[in-house]
């Protein structure tokens, strides 16, 4: 699940991180900034983090009216302004004495004020890339702003010199039989080496809307073209499908579902549709990926039908649901990529004809017959929310369970909180992992855990937010 700011930015569409993209702002009006004293065009483009520090390093007086185009007063006002490129960083706060920047903890570069104003800056670099980062600062010797969630992309996230771009193609609606009308969006990524003749492999992406921008916080089609280009991934057919909309098909039995769940537990329509789909421990959604979507699109192109040959993931709801494709039918999904999933009681006994819930999916891995599946998974410490368990143990126990089992599984950890901000700085390393020894030869594999993981102990569990009696 994700929280409510999470979902009204998600049907707005792709998140952005302000402080990290290019996009333009708002041509309606002027706004006046009382951090500069000085009205502004809202249609002022924002700067790079690259630009950024250069401007700053060459003491230029245009960085004054960069900073104000970039980011945001509310962000610079609560110090959680940030861009970054590659190990470019660069970091703008206001306050009223000077602040200290700690990048992971460790003292950063020096702040520098704006002249005239009460804008701090400054320009950092940071080594570690393709991992996440957080930053906060000191203020009169007291902890202020920051954010934990700082993803630094390394540079398989950014497409290469000579690497030849895929295309996406426009919105599709499609109307479900197996939800009552439902529609759903979705958009199809067709690699630049695709060929018709030649049956291609499939990915399958829960939340699809957010990984369609290339230039936004989940470079997904960068990643996908740079490794396709080196030959450490297959060609792949993308599919990204948003959650669908029953709000067109009243009075229908998933509707009237859905909409007592809205109703009981005070979400929307939309957010409740999805958390159907996704949260649901059922086959009904991948027997919709199976027997509409992915006909839907193999009438256009040759896909691969081999579950050796297919992948799918997502990120929070979409990572239980990813986990619950190839649980259901591995036949179907043999690759999994589960972000911050939701493996948590969210639809748990909503449904009479559905016995379980997330939480009894580490129950489920120990108990029930294996599966043939090859699992990444990917939590944060930070990622809490208590009102249908908690994310970070349910991780860990899903983690040890699947050792337990001796699946073929990797669980990155880390501090973050619920986003997508560490799984997408990790995303070429999943992808690379995920889809390593593939054989285009093949049909089939046995999945085994890696000598490396098996030698590691079970994960364990330390308790750091209490006072030690």
């Amino acid at each position: 699940m994700l929280g409510r700011r999470y979902y009204q930015r998600l049907r707005s569409g792709p998140m952005r991180s302000s402080a990290r993209h290019l996009k333009w702002l708002s041509v309606v009006g002027m706004t006046f900034l009382s951090c500069f004293g000085q009205t502004r065009s809202l249609a002022a483009e924002k700067s790079t983090a690259t630009q950024l520090v250069e401007l700053a390093k060459a003491g230029s007086p245009s960085l004054r009216d960069a900073i104000a185009s970039t980011f945001e007063a509310k962000d610079l006002k609560e110090g959680t302004a940030w861009a970054g490129r590659g190990s470019d960083f660069f970091f703008a706060v206001q306050a009223q004495a000077k602040p200290e920047l700690f990048i992971d903890a460790a003292p950063g570069p020096r702040m520098r004020p704006i002249a005239g104003s009460d804008i701090w800056y400054s320009a950092a670099h940071i080594e570690q890339l393709g991992k996440l980062h957080s930053f906060y600062y000191l203020v009169n010797g007291k902890r202020f702003g920051g954010k934990p969630d700082v993803p630094a992309f390394g540079p398989l996230s950014y497409l290469q010199p000579g690497v030849p771009s895929g295309t996406l193609s426009d919105k599709i609606i499609h109307s479900s039989k197996i939800y009552d009308a439902m529609k759903s969006e979705y958009w199809i990524y067709v690699p630049a080496q695709y060929k018709p003749e030649i049956p291609a492999a499939v990915m399958v992406f829960q939340d699809g809307q957010l990984y369609t921008d290339r230039n936004a916080n989940n470079p997904t089609l960068n990643v996908i073209d740079n490794l396709i280009a080196q030959k450490r991934i297959p060609v792949m057919i993308c599919i990204f499908i948003s959650p669908g909309d029953i709000g067109d098909s009243p009075a229908t039995p998933t509707y009237n579902f859905v909409k007592g769940y809205s109703e009981k537990w005070h979400r929307t329509l939309k957010d409740s549709m999805r958390s159907t789909l996704y949260d649901t421990v059922s086959d009904r959604y991948v027997r919709f990926l199976r027997d509409e979507i992915l006909p839907e699109v193999a009438r256009k192109y040759n896909l691969r039908k081999d579950a050796y040959s297919r992948a799918i993931t997502g990120l929070s709801s979409g990572g239980i649901c990813a986990f619950n494709a190839a649980w259901q039918m591995p036949d179907q999904f043999s690759r999994v990529i589960s972000w911050i999933g939701s493996y948590a009681s969210i639809q748990w006994k909503e449904d009479p004809a559905v016995p379980d819930g997330g939480q009894d999916y580490p129950d489920k891995v120990l108990r029930e017959a294996k599966r043939n599946i090859r699992v990444w998974m990917q939590d944060g410490s930070e990622d809490l929310d208590l009102r249908y368990g908690n994310w970070p143990l349910a991780n860990l126990r899903m983690a040890n369970a699947l050792k337990a089992q001796e699946y073929d599984f990797h669980f990155s950890f880390g501090k973050g909180t619920h986003n997508s901000a560490h799984g997408a700085a990790e995303f070429p390393a999943e992808m690379i992992w995920l889809w390593r020894d593939y054989d285009p030869g093949r049909t089939s594999q046995t999945y085994e855990i890696e000598p490396s993981e098996k030698a590691k102990p079970l994960f364990r569990v330390a308790v750091t937010n209490r006072d030690a009696e």
